[in-house]
């Protein structure tokens, strides 16, 4: 409050100081935004100096990019042989748990595959008890070979097509041990092969699909990743191993953790790389396609820089007062860059080398300059 005060009775002094002088002046000042004082004025300003100097930054590299998924994470679910979908509940962004029953199929070749394997089955078992005796027969000598071979290729040929059955059976999710004459089923259910969440639904209640059609899109996101984008400037800043922080737009003060696992070798046409980092933590607000920002922080180094009282933010750009001569002050843009231990970077600080700077009392002088625009 008594900050606030004190600017008060400075600029009523500066405004009562400068009644005389005639408006053609005056915004002959503002425009070249140079602010000139009197002695007493001077005083009143209390202001204190610094030029630039070399400080020790932490550097912070901001990037973009988009949440994606590596091929094996991205699965497509279709159904082994095909059918009529009978029931699914599933939506794009639904979250389900591994074994999970996400669709119902309904098809005669379901009923037939069982029919099949059980009659299989009960013929093998006369094909076996055959082929065991006529081993028998054949080892005393009652049985020709001819006969026995005979009786050995059909029961191997019926053990195989019961295996083989057993496996299609398996494939449409039916255990062959649960299949008898009064247990034969019409459905085959198809089931979540992970803890996910579904990124397409490809189709409804009674339609027809063949096994070569997609039925779901599904996202394991144990292994999301975060897709950046590293313009060619920067690519020698950034290596594997480093940590970043990442952020959306919507929500910028939710965080999330970061390491930099790929750096492309290839620099693409608007001369970026491409830089993939694994999130330190999964998360169920995290799908691919979204929008991120990225902060991956820069070892520490020298930099050009000024303290934090000296650089003025005015109508979206950043601003220091020169020291011209005793009584004269230049209002010069600056372009800043990162901060450590309350001084911050000077990116274009090359301009200001060797000038005095105010500090203290920098605040007073734009409040002074832009009221001696606006008289």
């Amino acid at each position: 409050m008594k900050n606030i005060v004190g600017i008060f009775v400075l600029l009523l002094l500066w405004s009562c100081g400068n009644k005389e002088n005639t408006t053609e002046e005056n915004t002959t000042e503002a425009t070249e935004n140079v602010l000139k004082l009197s002695d007493e004025q001077l005083k009143a300003f209390s202001l204190t100096t610094v030029e630039l100097q070399e400080r020790n930054v932490t550097k912070t590299l901001k990037l973009n990019g988009t949440v994606d998924v590596p091929p094996q994470n991205l699965v497509s679910v279709s159904s082994a042989l095909g059918g009529y979908v009978k029931s699914t509940k599933l939506l794009p962004g639904m979250h389900f748990r591994k074994g999970e029953v996400i669709a119902v199929m309904e098809d005669n070749q379901f009923i037939q595959l069982q029919q099949d394997y059980l009659t299989t089955r009960a013929q093998l078992q006369n094909a076996e008890a055959e082929y065991h005796r006529q081993k028998q027969l054949n080892q005393s000598k009652a049985s020709s070979d001819k006969v026995y071979l005979q009786a050995k290729a059909n029961y191997e040929t019926l053990l195989i097509s019961q295996k083989a059955l057993e496996e299609k059976l398996r494939m449409i999710h039916i255990n062959p041990s649960n299949v008898s004459v009064n247990n034969i089923k019409r459905t085959a259910s198809v089931y979540a092969p992970f803890d996910g969440f579904v990124s397409q639904v490809f189709v409804n209640v009674g339609k027809y699909v063949s096994p070569s059609d997609v039925l779901f899109e599904l996202v394991d996101p144990k292994d999301l990743h975060l897709n950046l984008k590293v313009f060619e400037k920067d690519w020698d800043k950034i290596s594997i191993g480093q940590s970043l922080t990442a952020y959306t737009n919507s929500h910028p003060e939710k965080k999330y953790g970061g390491e930099i696992i790929l750096i492309s070798k290839n620099i693409s046409q608007d001369r970026a790389v491409e830089v993939h980092a694994h999130f330190t933590e999964s998360n169920a607000q995290l799908i691919p396609g979204l929008y991120m920002n990225a902060e991956v922080p820069i070892p520490e180094s020298k930099a050009l820089a000024l303290p934090e009282e000296s650089i003025l933010a005015f109508e979206g750009k950043h601003y220091v007062f020169e020291v011209l001569d005793k009584n004269s002050f230049r209002m010069t843009t600056v372009e800043i860059g990162n901060t450590g231990d309350g001084w911050i970077e000077i990116v274009n600080g090359n301009q200001l080398t060797g000038k005095k700077i105010a500090q203290k009392g920098a605040y007073t002088l734009l409040m002074a300059l832009k009221n001696t625009a606006e008289d």
